[in-house]
């Protein structure tokens, strides 16, 4: 998996920056990275770390996944290949092994991503919407709500939008699928009597 077939997520992050009215210096000052690398980003010459798409999307109060559903548009069907690019992952201290892959392209009404190798146990997350955490291969640490779980091949986690959570893998080789409704999708309970 090259970069060259990473996402081009730039056209996605120019767009919601000029709809939020942010020059190009405010966004690199918020994301803590040079106003030089942003225009690479934005102008697709360069393509961001996660960990860097992660600050760039903090930056611009949205997610991640948010930014990677724009850089393609939907398709009613999609095969995604075990092939297919991934993004490497940074965190606090820089450079790592892991690495994210999309499972489902486009701005679509879910996301789904795959995790490997090592995640940012420093990096907390709360979405908007259900998702859940599923261990492929491995075994992974969770915690969620306050509370800590240990997550082994096969084990899922449900974590219910707005719930402050985080993970890291805990053992070599560990593999962990993240699904979840999309943040731009209004969740609605439905009460049946």
């Amino acid at each position: 998996m090259s970069e060259a077939d990473t996402p081009l997520v730039g056209p996605g992050i120019r767009r919601r920056r000029r709809a939020l009215e942010m020059t190009l210096a405010e966004v690199a000052r918020r994301a803590g990275l040079s106003v030089p690398f942003l225009s690479q980003i934005e102008n697709g010459r360069s393509r961001p770390s996660m960990g860097s798409l992660q600050r760039i999307a903090d930056a611009l109060g949205t997610s991640a996944v948010q930014l990677l559903s724009t850089a393609e548009a939907p398709r009613p069907v999609d095969v995604v290949r075990h092939s297919s690019a991934a993004v490497r992952e940074t965190g606090a201290q820089g450079e790592s092994d892991g690495r994210m892959r999309p499972l489902v392209r486009g701005h679509q009404r879910l996301h789904a991503l795959e995790f490997t190798g090592a995640h940012d146990w420093g990096r907390e997350f709360r979405h908007r919407n259900d998702e859940i955490l599923y261990v492929a291969d491995g075994s992974a640490e969770v915690e969620a709500d306050g509370n800590f779980y240990r997550l082994e091949q096969g084990d899922t986690l449900y974590c219910a939008g707005g719930l402050v959570h985080r993970w890291r893998p805990i053992a070599p080789n560990t593999r962990v699928l993240v699904v979840g409704i999309a943040d731009h999708v209004q969740a609605t309970d439905e009460q049946t009597g």
